[in-house]
C-alpha cells in the first residue's frame, strides 16, 4: 500500500470518528431535553372558570388545585376564580399546587361603624353584620381610653368590601411615660437608692463582687443599662464592689487537747480518838 493510500485510509477513518462522536452527542443532547421537559404541562388560564370546572382541569393534568382564600369581587360571581399563581402559560410539573383566590360575588354587606366601641362590641357587630373578625391589633394611642376601637379595615358603609373579615386596631390607652435611665455607675449604692425613691422606682436586687481598689458599696454595673428608655414601673438591679479577698487569711485555730482526768485522790482515814476523861474537880 503506497503511502497515498494510507492517508486517504487514516482520514476516512477519522471522518467517520468525527461522525460517530456527532451523532453521539446529539443524542445525549436530546434525551437531556427530553429527560427535562417530561412531566412538564402548560398551565391553563383558570381565571373566569368555576371552581369545580378549574379544580378538574387541574386533576386531569395531574396538578392539585389549593384554595388560598375567597374574597368579594364586582367582576366574578360567586364560586368564580379570580386569581392563580403560576400564571397562564408557564410549564409547570405534575404534582405541583396551582393557587387561586375564589370570588364570593357581589359584597352583599354593609360594614358597621365600630370606632370609639369596646373591642367584644365590635367583635359582635361584625358577626351580626354577616362579617368576621380578622386581625386584632392593640397599641397604646395617645388621648384614648383603653379598650376602645381607633380604626377599622374596611372603613364603615365601604363601597367595595374585598374580604368578608374585619380587621380592628384596638387602643391600650394613653402610653405611658418614658425615662431615661440615668447613669449610676460610679456612686455609692446609698445614693442611688435615695435617687430611685424619690423618683418611685424600685431596687429589685443588689450583688456583691469583691473588688480591689474600690470603695465598698460602689455600684459596678446597672440594669436597666443608662440611656435606655424605662417606664414607671421599671426596677433596677445593681453589682456593687465588696470587700477584696484577703490574700493571706488566716489560719484556723488549734485548740491545746484536754490533759487526760486524773484519778481522785483516796481520802486519809481518820480515827476518832476517845476523849479524854473529865478530871476531877474535888
Amino acid at each position: 500500500m503506497s503511502v497515498r493510500e494510507r492517508i486517504l485510509t487514516l482520514f476516512r477513518l477519522f471522518l467517520l470518528f468525527t461522525v460517530l462522536v456527532a451523532v453521539a452527542l446529539i443524542s445525549a443532547i436530546t434525551t437531556i431535553r427530553l429527560t427535562i421537559h417530561s412531566g412538564q404541562e402548560t398551565m391553563p388560564d383558570l381565571v373566569g372558570r368555576p371552581l369545580d370546572t378549574g379544580q378538574r382541569i387541574m386533576s386531569g393534568l395531574g396538578l392539585e388545585l389549593k384554595i388560598e382564600g375567597r374574597l368579594f369581587n364586582t367582576k366574578y360571581p360567586a364560586n368564580q376564580i379570580v386569581s392563580q399563581v403560576p400564571p397562564p402559560g408557564s410549564r409547570i410539573k405534575a404534582g405541583q399546587h396551582v393557587h387561586v383566590l375564589v370570588s364570593l360575588g357581589q359584597p352583599q354587606v354593609k360594614v358597621p361603624d365600630v370606632l370609639g366601641s369596646s373591642a367584644r362590641g365590635a367583635q359582635i357587630a361584625a358577626v351580626q353584620g354577616g362579617l368576621t373578625v380578622g386581625d386584632v391589633v392593640e397599641v397604646h394611642w395617645p388621648g384614648t381610653e383603653s379598650d376602645r376601637v381607633v380604626a377599622q379595615e374596611p372603613p364603615a358603609s365601604a363601597a367595595e368590601v374585598h374580604s368578608p373579615a374585619l380587621n380592628l386596631l384596638v387602643s391600650l390607652g394613653t402610653p405611658p411615660p418614658a425615662f431615661e435611665c440615668p447613669n449610676f455607675v460610679g456612686e455609692p449604692l446609698i445614693e442611688a437608692r435615695r435617687h430611685l425613691q424619690e423618683n418611685g422606682f424600685k431596687v429589685r436586687s443588689v450583688e456583691t463582687v469583691p473588688r480591689e481598689g474600690v470603695p465598698v458599696d460602689t455600684i459596678l454595673s446597672q440594669s436597666p443599662e443608662p440611656g435606655k428608655k424605662i417606664n414607671s414601673d421599671a426596677e433596677f438591679a445593681f453589682q456593687v464592689a465588696g470587700p477584696p479577698p484577703n490574700p493571706n487569711p488566716p489560719a484556723p485555730a488549734t485548740t491545746a487537747p484536754a490533759p487526760p482526768a486524773t484519778a481522785p485522790a483516796l481520802a486519809t482515814p481518820q480515827t476518832n480518838t476517845p476523849p479524854k476523861e473529865l478530871s476531877d474537880c474535888n
